[in-house]
């Protein structure tokens, strides 16, 4: 099944009297259980791909599709809506609130999407439990370490069940031993059946789905699907 698909994605900014194409007839899909590499460098268009992939911008021209949904032309209350209960965000430097513990900040997209304080508590703790975090949580971010802070972001990622988690430059703010823990961490949820998608500009992470796009100006380079080394073939 799918739970992403872009059908001929095209994103214009104007520049006074310029147009800038940052996106030019991007098609991919991300189907239920991979584990995708978006990658490119500075000015490839990743950002503006993660904007689009992440329902918080909308293309130009073209189309995209949550799961069955064409969610490109959504107002904004139900692009909100798609992002709490379909994507799980996890971002570079973290994102969370200082003045809430571990087990608060993950209850909090409990709270946006309406679910009761027993079962956001229950569900919490037991996500905090499966990144490690069981004797965390009522720590707040500033008395934990970076990858510790990572780790809550995760599961604050994966609180409402979402389609798929979306992560940008997961490992970019983590020294090496706390990010290879985090992609550790990813390849769990992968192997319990998690979809996820990674966009980077880090070479070493090509390897660490099973789908790699790389993305050069404004384009896709290469596609390939891979048994995680071994590439199958072009897409």
């Amino acid at each position: 099944m799918k739970v992403m698909h872009l059908k001929d994605i095209w994103k214009i900014y104007q520049m006074g009297k310029i147009e800038v194409n940052a996106l030019r007839g991007v098609s991919l899909e991300v189907n239920d259980g991979d584990f995708a590499i978006i990658i490119g460098p500075s000015g490839s268009g990743k950002s503006t791909l993660l904007h689009i992939l992440g329902c918080l911008d909308r293309p130009t021209k073209g189309n995209v599709f949550v799961e069955d949904k064409e969610v490109s032309k959504m107002t904004d209350s139900q692009l909100a809506k798609i992002r709490n209960q379909k994507i799980g965000f996890v971002f570079q430097k973290f994102n969370l609130l200082g003045s809430m513990s571990a087990l608060e900040n993950v209850e909090l997209p409990m709270i946006y999407a309406g679910k009761h304080l027993k079962e956001r508590k229950k569900k919490a703790k037991e996500l905090l439990e499966l990144v490690g975090l069981g004797d965390r949580l009522n720590h707040k971010p500033n008395e934990l370490s970076g990858g510790q802070q990572q780790r809550v972001a995760i599961a604050r990622a994966l609180a409402n069940d979402p389609s798929f988690l979306l992560a940008d430059e997961p490992t970019g703010n983590l020294d090496s031993k706390s990010g290879e823990e985090i992609l550790e961490i990813f390849h769990t949820l992968h192997k319990m059946g998690k979809t996820l998608v990674i966009v980077t500009h880090d070479p070493e992470m090509v390897y660490e789905g099973n789908k790699t796009i790389k993305l050069f100006d404004g384009q896709i380079e290469k596609a390939e699907v891979r048994d995680f080394g071994n590439i199958k073939r072009n897409i």
